[in-house]
Order: structure tokens, then sequence, then C-alpha cells
């Protein structure tokens, strides 16, 4: 479907990008996987043709469509949510277009049986086969299900895209992606906003897509449930592993060990080869192999082996000692504008060494609570009380805002840090993806994502014993992310993550806590026992959908009357409620095809008809005329003539009118049944 050849990219000094081949095909399930500025997200845009490269070409074969989903940045206003969502489906837009127009030709004819009328007819049923093979008639319900399964709820599918904050909008964005099903997929980190349960139903459309989808995303669990191919881009080139993230994560060490080999091997060869050089190099009787050696090392390609990412590790400074419980809330009310309630006396005990996962949909009240325990939000009613010599650290997005704009990175991380840590700053930061100079950086210059991994840096290298983390690996690549799980899991003290990140979770936590209906579900275990029951609801409501439908025959019926406005549509189909949606369709198709196989040839019969009688009739004349002049009776033979002639053509009128007469209400009642059956 596309293929890559030989790009390459350069930003200033820097090859980013150098002599890639890249071929994805249909149904391909392709994730890019580097370090953070490695150029995935380059890669996604230089393919979806909204930045060019240096050098190189891209060839797309013909009618493949791509579709691009950015990791932020898009906002969506003027319209309603689901007219936002609908107006992704452009081709079906531009087929209901021209039905409407068509239709509203076939209401302004005068004449209901002339060609220009019947060829509307046919033209109009033409239109409702394209429209039907673009499942233009279940629109209705595939919207409905998409923006469900991305966490919308049915009363906002009128609100304004303009309500909808920056998360949201991406979730619309995402969703006028999936309606308009391009040939290929092109998808930069889509879990960054979706809560757990959204992503697991994203995660199971993408399975079943029909095109290919290629993804960047930091989700392990996300990349292993979705692709079969991983691309690593590393030091400008892109290599392939035939498997998902978890074979090429195997595949990949394999690799190493033999680069490593052959780098060991080259970098033993070469000074070996440079000793001699520099042995002979002045012996006139050696100059000829010198020079020779010199010539072959200038050929040679260098071996390039990646920082050994394994060997970082970091640790927390250690847990203060604290009392049995570090935090208990108990009868919580938490509402706004006194009118919408979030929790609703809410009870919750945190025990000394828990480490709990906060989960729930967006908007269900997760970071409300964390902020709320975290002492940064006001309760309405109820109470809060931690242990003894609790020493809480909170991190949140926002965080960064505290940052002191005119220190360095290592000045704003050196001011927190003390004891054993302190020593090793250097480390520490590296492992937040701080690397170089980038140490002695300003925090005014920084962006938006490298101040988030600083505050989190900066806390996490002060002296505590309870942790609150909302959403820590939003801005961590997967490196990055492996640290500070690592550094989680040894770390002695209490923990609260708010995160969608299941591997992420899954590796720390020993309690998961859904906050779902104002309240709070308590899950005593893993990440992934909680996951697997809400797989579980998840195919359940899949499957209560699908059953819904499938026992709704007019469901199909009421989507073409919601489509064309036409309240007063009936069916001509018996028995509609017996078939499913899809049959419904088929068996519409059907009987227009036939009926226009009857209507089509009448219709020439018709028109063959009027044109004899119009022949008759002018014959008929000319005889009349005949028969009045006085000259004709001279001959009595030529009046025997005309007479029979003027019979025989009367007897033809005669029987060219009756059948005109019964194939045209035939035709007016064809017709008639016609109009009903595309007007369903």
């Amino acid at each position: 479907m596309i293929s890559l050849n030989n790009i390459s990219v350069v930003f200033g000094s820097r090859i980013l990008l150098n002599d890639v081949n890249i071929r994805i095909s249909a149904k391909d399930r392709v994730s890019f996987v580097g370090s953070n500025g490695a150029g995935k997200s380059t890669l996604l845009k230089i393919i979806a043709g909204l930045i060019p490269q240096n050098e190189g070409s891209i060839a797309v074969s013909k009618h493949t469509t791509l579709g691009y989903l950015p990791q932020e940045g898009i906002r969506l206003t003027g319209k309603s949510l689901y007219d936002e969502v609908y107006s992704g489906a452009e081709d079906l837009n531009r087929i209901k277009n021209e039905i409407e127009e068509v239709q509203r030709e076939m209401e302004i004819a005068v004449n209901k049986s002339d060609d220009n009328y019947m060829d509307l007819l046919e033209q109009y049923s033409e239109l409702q086969e394209r429209f039907e093979l673009a499942d233009g008639f279940r629109m209705k319900s595939k919207i409905e299900k998409i923006l469900t399964g991305l966490g919308f709820t049915e009363n906002e599918f009128e609100r304004m895209t303009d309500e909808f904050s920056g998360g949201w909008q991406m979730r619309i964005a995402l969703a006028k992606l999936l309606l308009k099903s391009p040939s290929i997929l092109l998808l930069d980190e889509p879990t960054n906003h979706l809560d757990l349960e959204s992503l697991l139903w994203v995660e199971n459309y993408l399975k079943n897509y029909n095109g290919a989808v290629i993804l960047v995303s930091h989700d392990r669990s996300f990349l292993d449930n979705i692709t079969k191919k991983t691309l690593e881009i590393s030091l400008s080139k892109v290599t392939e592993y035939s498997g998902n993230f978890s074979f090429y994560k195997i595949e990949k060490e394999k690799r190493k060990e033999l680069a490593e080999s052959r780098f060991y091997n080259q970098q033993k060869y070469l000074k070996e080869q440079g000793k001699f050089i520099e042995r002979f190099r002045y012996k006139a009787t050696k100059a000829r192999a010198v020079q020779s050696r010199i010539k072959l090392l200038e050929k040679i390609e260098i071996e390039e082996i990646e920082d050994d990412e394994g060997s970082i590790r970091f640790h927390f400074p250690p847990a203060t000692h604290s009392g049995k419980i570090s935090a208990e809330l108990s009868d919580v009310t938490k509402s706004y504008d006194g009118k919408r309630n979030v929790l609703q006396n809410v009870n919750l005990i945190i025990s000394r060494g828990e480490k709990i996962a906060l989960v729930g949909n967006n908007g269900a009240g997760k970071s409300t609570l964390s902020r709320i325990i975290a002492g940064l939000e006001p309760m309405n009613n109820g109470s809060l009380k931690y242990g003894h010599m609790v020493e809480m650290k909170f991190y949140a997005q926002n965080q960064a805002e505290a940052l002191n704009e005119e220190k360095t990175v290592l000045e704003s991380i050196e001011e927190s840090a003390s004891g054993e840590t302190g020593k090793n700053l250097r480390t520490i930061l590296g492992s937040f993806l701080f690397s170089g100079d980038d140490v002695f950086k300003k925090v005014k210059v920084l962006s938006g994502g490298e101040k988030s991994r600083l505050a989190l840096a900066k806390m996490l290298v002060e002296r505590s014993n309870f942790l609150i983390l909302d959403e820590p690996t939003n801005h961590l690549d997967m490196r990055s992310k492996d640290v500070l799980m690592n550094a989680l899991k040894e770390y002695k003290g209490s923990v609260l993550i708010v995160s969608h990140d299941r591997e992420f979770i899954d590796g720390i936590v020993n309690k998961v806590i859904e906050v779902r209906d104002k309240n709070l579900r308590i899950y005593s275990g893993n990440a992934s026992e909680y996951i697997r029951m809400k797989e579980k609801e998840l195919l359940e409501r899949e499957m209560k959908q699908s059953n819904s439908l499938k026992s709704s025959g007019s469901s199909i019926t009421d989507e073409i009357a919601a489509d064309r406005n036409d309240k007063n549509s009936g069916s001509s189909l018996n028995n509609q409620n017996s078939f499913t949606p899809f049959q419904f369709a088929q068996e519409k198709k059907k009987q227009r095809r036939e009926m226009l196989k009857v209507i089509t040839p009448l219709k020439r019969k018709i028109n063959s008809a009027e044109r004899k009688l119009e022949s008759c009739e002018i014959r008929l004349k000319e005889l009349e005329s005949l028969m009045a002049s006085d000259e004709i009776y001279k001959d009595a033979n030529k009046v025997v003539e005309i007479n029979s002639e003027y019979k025989e053509i009367q007897k033809t009128i005669s029987a060219l009118v009756s059948d005109w007469e019964s194939d045209t209400a035939k035709l007016s009642s064809l017709e008639n049944n016609f109009k009903n059956l595309i007007n369903i």
C-alpha cells in the first residue's frame, strides 16, 4: 500500500533518519519504537505528508487513504459532538448530498413517466446502493458505538465540541478517524488521553480494524496486544522485527549480543591495523602495505552500539518510619458548584506499605480524590486523617508550575536531594531523559513535557513515606518508565498511583481501587486480575449491543429516516422484524433490482408503443386525406386497398392504445411501489 524509499531527514547538523526503507501492506499492524527524540513522530508525519523528507521518495498505491492522529494540539469548535464525528465520513456525506439533490429533482418533476424521471429513479437507486455499501444506513449506530466506546455518554452527543477539554478533544478526533476508516491509521500516542476502560475498547477495535495500523506508543501492553511488526528507530536507522513488542525485546537482546561481538572484534581489528600502520609508516619497504591498509580502513563501515539501558537504576531515599495507617477518609463528599456530586460518602483506609492503583473513567473523580488525599482539594463533607509521622509527596502534571524558572535542571534537583541520592544526580537526570548539556539548561527554556519530568525527578529524590502520583508516566519513554517502575517496586513506603498504563501499575501495585458511580470499588490483587474482569465486562457489553441491534429490525429504518429527516417514510417489506440490519439492506437492494428489471423494459415498451401510435395516427390522417379526394375513386382497386389499410391501422391503433393503457397503469403502480421502497 505504501513504501518509503531511501528516506533521510536532517535537522541542522543532526542526521535524524538516514536511508530508511519501509513497506506497509494492507492490514499490517506496525509499531515505531525508540527513545524520545529518535524520530518516531517525525516518521509518522512524513508518511502522513505533513512534513517533507530531505531525501528519498514515498510511493502510495492507488485508492490508499491515510488518517493521522497527533499526540496533542487538536481543537474542534462550532459543531455538536455527533455532527463533528459524522463530518469525518466525507465520502458518505457526499453520497448523501447527491441522494438529497436527486430526490429534490424527483419531487419537482412534472411528468412522472418521461425518460428524465425514470433516469432519476435509476440514479436514485444506484446512489442508495452505494450508500448501503458504505454502511451508511448503520452510520448512526456506528457513531454511537464509537463515541460510547471512547467514554462519551449519550446525553453528551448534542454538546458543542467547544465545551470539551483537551483530552476529550483528542478523543473526538480519534472518533472521527475511526469512523472515516482510512486504509492506513497513523496514531501517535493514542492512549495518552484515554482511561483504562476506553483504552481496552480502542485496543479491541484496532485488533479488528479492516486497514493497516501504525502506532507510536509507550504502552507496552497496548503494543503487544495489537502489533505484529516492530520497527525500531535508533542511531538514525530503522531496524525491522517481525513480531510484537515482547518479541522485539527478546530478539533485540540476541541481536545486541551479536552487535557487541562484532563491535569488539572490529575494534580489536582496527587497533591491530592501527599499530601496524604506526609501526611501519616511515619504512619505505612497507609503504605500499601501509597505504593499502589505510585505504582498507577508510572503506570499513564502523559498527555502532547503543548505550546499555539496563545499567541505569534509581533508588528512592529510604522511606521514613510512619504509623500503620498512612491516610484515612471518612464519609467524604465532593461536589462542584454545589450541584454536581463527584464523590459521595467515600470511605478509604490506606495502610503503610500498600501500593494502590486508582483507576476509573475520565471524569469519574480519580484526580479529585488524589488531590483530596494530598490535602490540596477541599471537601464538602467528611474528614481526612493522616497517620503518625506521615511524610507525603504529591505529583501531578501541574507540579511543573512550582519550579523556579531561573534555575538550571541540575540546580533544581540539587536543592531537593540529600544523602546517597545526592551523589547520583546526573544518573537520575539521565534516567528522566536529561543527558549531557541538557542538565545546564534553565527551566524557563524547557518544554512542558521536560518540566513535568524534572518535577517528577525532583520530588522522587526527596525523603518520604507516602507517594501520590497522578499520571507519572505521561511524558516518559519506556526506558524512563522502567527506571521509575523498578524504583517504586523497591520503595518501602505507601504508594497511590493514578494511571492507565497497565504494565506500569501491574509491576507495582497489590490493590486496585476503581472510582465509579461517585464511590469506590476495591479489588484486592494486581492490575492484571482487574483488567481481565474489565475485559470481560467490555465483551459482555459489546455482545449486548450487538444482540440489541440484531433484534431490532426497525433500527435501520430509524437510521435512514434520521439521515434523510423523513418522518413519514414507511416500509414495503413484509416481516421486516425478521431481518438483521445487514439482511434487511440486502433484501431491499434485491427488491429494488428486481423491480428495476421490470420497470426498465416496461418503460421502453411504453415509449415504443407511443412512437408506433404517433406513426399510425400520421398514416391514418394521410389515408383519410386520400379518401376525401375524388381522384381516388377513379381506381376501384386503389379504393379497396386504401380501405383495407385504413381498417388495419384502426385495429393496430386500438390494440396499441389498449396495451399502452394497461402498461401505463402497471408502470404507475410499480413506480409507487419503487418510491415506497427507496423511502424506507
